[in-house]
């Protein structure tokens, strides 16, 4: 695992050693072991490197041959092995044993098509010599960021957008549509950034630069689910296989793996399948409270005979993690597991450099409890358009928290006209509230729903729940799930990998009909049915927690009063209204209503801001270890 950055100008002048070195060295957590740069007339490439495959050797920026191809690559190629054997075969000679080398040759064979071959995470570009072009590519997933710029003069990237900011005369200001949609779905949706002029490659994408400047971004991999009528053993047995298979795959690398393991399902499986090629390690963190995952865990781990780890996180311990945590995000999430996250990394740095965990089974295979909704509203989906808009209408007289009326709300609304994935925390409404903007803007700008447009129409012959994880593929996995999995395990120099968001898996998992994926009352029934035998008993029949932080409590008490007062100091008066906020406190800590999650997303806009656009002071690597 590792941090790439560099530099493309559309005009005859090499990039500085000293730019290159200063985008290279603030994302040292991505890489201390190695550093490396190499560039020319026009380009420049920077590279950190965490050792994890060929300890040795497999320095970057690494050429082919006859150094008419180079390369920085962040990520693993799970599939290298094979790779390497099938281009010596044709001729391809190898001065490594890297994975990286083997995207230089397969480039070489196969051009800006070698993608298709790629079975692992990835984020990297090429410099071709002979053609003169850039060519970058980010994996299927989004596991693994992209970020770059480009003006009329030059083109930059980075695995992290503090690389981009440290590039001579780059301005910061705050792209005011991303905010808005922040405020909803609590990230930044692909491809903006909060930066005005950053953006995101989104995942599945390739792009392409040429010395001229021409640019064109493709899609060469879409996450479409197309379900198959076969036996539900069949594909019981598939999961089985399929998950085995990319565990197994994703165990490749030359120091200690661990495992994160929750109170669910997913990591649990990981874990199980781990355990029975080897001896491993386990991490959990948790809350005190009824809702402290790590006592389930610790059974978990007894049971599978694991060497276990844990870790009580306390209030102070939370907050006190926020200046690191929000400065490695680069940009604002305002999911509050993301900081638990940045605990149970630390915790398992302590002891592995490579651990492997459960995100993405709940796209996959169906395991929001969201995903059951389309069968508990079918009932009133089914009367005929007329009543439905008559019944809409009298939803919305009745009294707000009325039983039922929430119920014959969502029913009588289209399916893309309620869920953009699995956070909405503002709604339109609420941001004329709190947000200082012009109101033309609030009315004209792109908003969630017509992001979330795109992917409804390209989904208009799937079921609703298929189409639900379509949209959550798209935004909510790479935006919230994969975005903080990379920065806050990346934050320790922790390298986390995700056997679920395998393609070969995923080949299985696009195919299951819907109602093998919601069945009984359940969600992932089908892969519940799979791990029967491999994983607890007790573990089975789990309902998803996730990482449930008490922060609805924490912001009554005197905490919340310390949010305030960072908020009004943090600079963005200019975009939120300040009284608003205040209001939205005093509400809360009074009992008159739950504002923790409206309050949290605010609070980490202006945290953000604060960091970023006020210049304060940011941890060094050594404070963030």
């Amino acid at each position: 695992m590792c941090g790439i950055t560099g530099a493309m100008y559309f005009e005859d002048r090499e990039p500085s050693q000293t730019m290159l070195k200063a985008m290279t060295d603030c994302i040292v957590h991505r890489g201390p072991n190695d550093v490396g740069f190499w560039g020319e007339n026009r380009i420049g490439l920077g590279f950190r490197r965490l050792s994890i495959i060929d300890l040795k050797e497999g320095h970057q920026p690494l050429s082919n041959e006859d150094d008419s191809v180079w390369i920085v690559f962040n990520g693993e190629i799970y599939n290298y092995k094979y790779l390497r054997h099938e281009l010596q075969e044709k001729g391809h000679q190898f001065k490594t044993h890297s994975d990286t080398e083997v995207i230089v040759h397969l480039y070489e064979e196969y051009g800006e098509e070698c993608v298709h071959r790629l079975r692992g995470m990835f984020g990297f570009v090429i410099w071709d010599r002979r053609k003169k072009r850039l060519f970058g590519a980010r994996d299927h997933f989004g596991i693994k960021p992209f970020y770059y710029y480009k003006d009329s003069k030059r083109f930059l990237f980075g695995s992290e957008i503090k690389s981009l900011l440290a590039a001579n005369g780059m301005d910061r200001n705050i792209h005011t549509e991303s905010l808005l949609n922040y405020l909803t779905f609590q990230y930044v949706p692909e491809p903006d950034t909060m930066f005005r002029g950053i953006r995101k490659l989104p995942p599945g994408h390739c792009i392409s630069i040429g010395y001229d400047g021409d640019m064109s971004i493709r899609r060469y991999w879409d996450p479409m689910f197309e379900p198959e009528e076969r036996p539900f053993a069949d594909y019981v047995e598939q999961i089985r296989e399929g998950l085995k298979d990319s565990v197994i795959h994703h165990m490749q690398s030359d120091v200690d793996r661990g495992c994160f393991l929750s109170s669910g399902i997913d990591s649990t499986a990981i874990a199980a399948h781990m355990r029975s090629i080897e001896p491993i390690r386990t991490f959990s963190v948790g809350f005190e409270g009824p809702n402290n995952e790590t006592e389930i865990a610790r059974q978990t781990a007894k049971a599978l005979d694991t060497e276990h780890y844990a870790k009580i996180i306390t209030q102070q311990d939370f907050f006190n993690a926020l200046p690191k945590a929000v400065w490695h995000q680069d940009e604002p999430v305002a999911d509050p597991s993301a900081i638990a996250l940045y605990h149970v990394a630390q915790l398992a740095r302590e002891h592995v450099t490579v651990t492997l965990s459960g995100e993405g089974a709940d796209e996959l295979f169906g395991g929001y409890r969201i995903y059951r909704e389309p069968l508990s509203l079918a009932p009133i989906e089914r009367l005929p358009l007329p009543l439905k808009r008559l019944l809409h209408a009298v939803a919305r007289l009745l009294p707000g928290g009325m039983y039922g009326r929430n119920y014959v709300l969502r029913g009588t609304t289209p399916l893309e006209q309620r869920f953009i994935g699995n956070a909405k925390i503002f709604t339109e409404d609420m941001k004329a509230e709190v947000v200082r903007i012009d109101k033309e803007m609030l009315r004209s700008y792109r908003n969630p729903l017509q992001i979330a447009q795109q992917f409804y129409e390209k989904t208009r012959h799937q079921d609703p729940v298929t189409r639900m994880q379509y949209i959550d593929m798209n935004l909510w996995m790479p935006g919230d799930i994969l975005m903080k999995a990379d920065k806050m395990t990346m934050a320790h120099s922790l390298e986390l990998r995700v056997p679920f968001l395998d393609v070969e898996l995923y080949e299985v998992a696009r195919k299951i009909p819907a109602r093998y994926r919601i069945a009984e009352g359940t969600t992932k029934y089908i892969f519940r049915k799979a791990m029967e035998g491999i994983i607890p008993d007790f573990i089975l029949g789990r309902p998803k927690l996730g990482f449930p932080v008490p922060l609805r409590d924490w912001l009554k008490g005197n905490q919340g009063g310390v949010m305030m007062e960072q908020i009004a100091s943090s600079g963005v008066e200019d975009y939120i209204n300040m009284d608003t906020v205040r209001r939205m406190v005093q509400l809360h800590q009074n009992g008159q209503g739950d504002y923790a999650r409206r309050l949290w997303t605010i609070y980490m806009f202006a945290l953000w801001h604060a960091t970023y656009l006020e210049e304060l002071p940011r941890p060094t690597f050594a404070e963030a270890l």
